[in-house]
C-alpha cells in the first residue's frame, strides 16, 4: 500500500476569512491575511518571517517596515479574533430577550457562529495565545477574559433563579467554550451544513449541559 504523504491538514476550511474592515489596507492587511493561514496551517513555529514575505509578495525589509517581529503579527491577529468574537457576543447579550435561558442560547450561537465563519482566525486565536509574551498578549487575554465573564454571568443568574441545574457554573462554561471552539477545526461550507444550524444545534446541547431543556421545543 502506498503512503500518503500529503501533510495533515490542522483545520478543514482552506478559505482565509477576516471580519470586514478588521485588517488596514495596503501590505499590512496582506501580511496579517498571508500570516493567517500560514499559522494556521502550521502553527506560530511552522511559519518563518520568509514564508510570510515570500508567500506575500513582500521583501523582509518591508515586512519589517510593518511589523517588527513575527510575534508582533501574532499579537495583532490575535487581538482581531479576540476583538470580533467578544464584539459578537455583546452584541448577542445586548439583543436577546430577557432571561438567563434566552441569553445562554443566544451568547452560544454568537460564540458558534464567529468560530464557523473564521475558523482561520479562531483557531490561531486560540491555539497560538502561549506563544506571545504576557505584554503582547495582554489585551487578547482583557477581551477573552470579558467574553467568558459574560457567559458566566448568565450561568450563575440561572443558578441563581433555579432555572439551571449546575453544581459548578466554571465547569459548566469550560464545556459549553469548548466544544463551540472545536467548531473551527471541523467546520466548512462544503459540508453542506449551514452555520445557523450548527449554531442551533450546539444552543440546545448548551441547554442540555445546564439542565434548562426539559422539553423537546427548539431554542
Amino acid at each position: 500500500m502506498a503512503m500518503n504523504t500529503s501533510p495533515i491538514r490542522r483545520i478543514a476550511d482552506e478559505v482565509t476569512r477576516l471580519p470586514e474592515g478588521a485588517i488596514p489596507d495596503g501590505s499590512a492587511g496582506t501580511i496579517l491575511d498571508v500570516a493567517l493561514r500560514l499559522f494556521a496551517e502550521r502553527g506560530f513555529s511552522g511559519a518563518s518571517i520568509r514564508d510570510i514575505a515570500a508567500e506575500a509578495g513582500l521583501r523582509s525589509a518591508t515586512l519589517y517596515g510593518q511589523y517588527p517581529s513575527k510575534a508582533h503579527i501574532l499579537a495583532e491577529i490575535i487581538r482581531i479574533g479576540h476583538a470580533e468574537h467578544h464584539r459578537e457576543l455583546r452584541a448577542a447579550l445586548q439583543a436577546a430577550c430577557e432571561g438567563p435561558r434566552e441569553q445562554l442560547i443566544a451568547l452560544v450561537r454568537a460564540h458558534v457562529r464567529t468560530h464557523a465563519q473564521y475558523p482561520m482566525l479562531a483557531m490561531v486565536t486560540n491555539n497560538e495565545l502561549h506563544c506571545l509574551s504576557p505584554e503582547q498578549a495582554a489585551e487578547g487575554n482583557a477581551l477573552r477574559h470579558q467574553s467568558e465573564l459574560m457567559m458566566l454571568q448568565v450561568l450563575q443568574s440561572g443558578i441563581r433563579q433555579g432555572l439551571f441545574d449546575v453544581d459548578n457554573p466554571m465547569l459548566a462554561l469550560a464545556a459549553i467554550g469548548g466544544m463551540g471552539l472545536r467548531v473551527a477545526n471541523w467546520y466548512k461550507p462544503e459540508l453542506g451544513v449551514s452555520v445557523e444550524e450548527v449554531a442551533d444545534s450546539y444552543a440546545r446541547y448548551a441547554c442540555r449541559i445546564v439542565g434548562a431543556c426539559c422539553r423537546h421545543d427548539e431554542p
